[in-house]
């Protein structure tokens, strides 16, 4: 079936006419009318036919890009002209946006065909995907599970095969935790690698954009295209951009792997480490060299993430205000119940608590006290991987405490930023981190996490396609 060849293999077979892109639009808009997951917010049916027309035309020409005709569901975060763009928040349901995300212009550029926007948390803040307006995404290994968070729909899409690929952000991990929990392949680039502009913003020195597919060699050929400097963004990275395909096939032997003794101590599932600790072995008999390194900073990675993230949130958000386009209430009595109550009511209680958080961090009185001492934390997470990073070449370890939870089951807020534990310290020192499907711990897949140096893009890459050729768990399906 069409919906479980790879992108490099649909690629294959629209330029050598097995199927047009009208066929595979159709199949897999079919597939998505029969999802019970929920992992779309906005289907764009009829965008995506005339897409897939327009790129056959294309490819019947011979003058067709590497993406052309391949489609792909879009996270609800992206800017994307004449429809709608919500981020998974009562905020902006009714928002149509009024021009491109980089991103999406680049996707358009290729002459991609888009199936959709995809459910996410509200404004990206969360680890499950049970905070979106829209309702909870479900988990297609087991649909009582949680899909992960914030781009919990573009995972669920991935892995029950209602798209080939689907992009993604992370914050603090809201790409890899999901891949994790899902059984794909997720990357987080390095900051700036990505262009921001037209990201609904969440926390601006911390988001990043990346793509979510089954196969890393998958994620290299759409990183090739979503990669690249923007003038629109101040902080995008005015750096030449590689072919990320190049050197996949680049050996194993002599790779110097790092294991943090951080990530494997109290709170890390039994199960899990278990898959963690049998791929690390499948390295080894690659050739890699296995040495433990330490990152003593990561404990504090949390409370630091939950500083900065919250701070720069509460400033993102104060654009929100009923008065230039979003969410407003109803026959405000003055200016002050008009900001009052379209926030109340236009926000969920996850974004309103990250609000409040910020909000008092960055507080007369409080700003030393709390965000100044969380960014010299910030700097000492960074310092810790600096030195690692002089030992070896990518340091290995687990994702996500343990594999999916059961939606509903985690009440308490701060118990839900655990998830993040292993994720966080990535963003906050602005680094590339990956998750591959590595197997499962009871019928849940679990993922390995590889974090490389900063522009370390093509190794991760080459290390995750290495362990794909040597093992099947990136084929592993929920569906048939």
């Amino acid at each position: 079936m069409m919906h479980n060849l790879t992108i490099a293999e649909q690629i294959k077979g629209l330029k050598n006419r097995e199927f047009s892109s009208l066929e595979l639009t159709q199949h897999y808009l079919n597939r998505i009318d029969d999802s019970k997951l929920n992992a779309f917010i906005s289907v764009t049916s009829e965008q995506a036919i005339t897409q897939a027309k327009m790129a056959d035309s294309i490819l019947s020409k011979g003058n067709a890009l590497s993406l052309t005709g391949i489609p792909y569901a879009h996270k609800d975060i992206f800017c994307t002209k004449g429809i709608k763009t919500s981020a998974g928040s009562k905020m902006l349901d009714s928002f149509i946006s009024p021009y491109d995300a980089t991103l999406t212009e680049k996707l358009n550029y290729q002459n991609m065909v888009m199936l959709g926007k995809t459910n996410m948390d509200e404004f990206a803040m969360g680890s499950s995907n049970e905070n979106s307006y829209y309702g909870s995404v479900k988990n297609p290994w087991d649909t009582k599970k949680v899909p992960g968070g914030s781009s919990g729909g573009s995972a669920a899409a991935v892995a029950s095969r209602i798209s080939p690929f689907a992009t993604g952000t992370d914050t603090g991990g809201s790409i890899r935790q999901p891949a994790s929990l899902c059984g794909i392949t997720g990357l987080k680039p390095t900051y700036g690698r990505i262009s921001r502009y037209g990201m609904i913003a969440y926390a601006s020195s911390l988001d990043q954009a990346g793509p979510m597919t089954r196969t890393a060699e998958d994620s290299a050929i759409i990183l090739n295209v979503m990669a690249g400097f923007d003038t629109k963004d101040s902080t995008s990275a005015n750096k030449s951009v590689p072919d990320y395909t190049q050197n996949l096939s680049k050996s194993m032997k002599g790779l110097k792997i790092g294991l943090p003794k951080e990530y494997f101590s109290e709170g890390l599932d039994k199960g899990v480490e278990k898959v963690v600790m049998k791929a690390i072995s499948d390295y080894e008999t690659m050739g890699a060299e296995v040495i433990e390194v330490s990152l003593p900073n990561s404990i504090h990675a949390i409370p630091a993430y939950y500083i900065v993230a919250p701070c720069e949130c509460s400033s993102n958000l104060s654009r929100f205000d009923g008065v230039r386009y979003g969410f407003r209430c109803d026959d405000p009595r003055d200016l002050n119940d008009l900001y009052l109550r379209s926030r109340s009511e236009g926000f969920g209680n996850e974004v309103k608590r990250r609000i409040m958080i910020g909000a008092y961090a960055l507080s007369a009185g409080y700003y030393d006290a709390y965000y100044l001492k969380a960014q010299k934390v910030r700097k000492l997470v960074s310092e810790d991987f600096k030195k690692v990073f002089k030992e070896v070449d990518v340091v290995m370890g687990p994702v996500s405490p343990s594999a999916a939870f059961d939606l509903g089951s985690v009440k308490d807020p701060v118990s839900m930023y655990l998830a993040d534990i292993y994720t966080l310290s990535v963003n906050l020192a602005g680094l590339p981190g990956m998750s591959i499907p590595a197997g499962f711990s009871g019928n849940l897949p679990v993922g390995l996490q590889l974090i490389g140096n900063h522009w370390s893009e093509e190794l991760l890459l080459n290390a995750a396609h290495q362990f794909q050729l040597k093992t099947d768990w990136h084929n592993a399906s929920p569906v048939d």
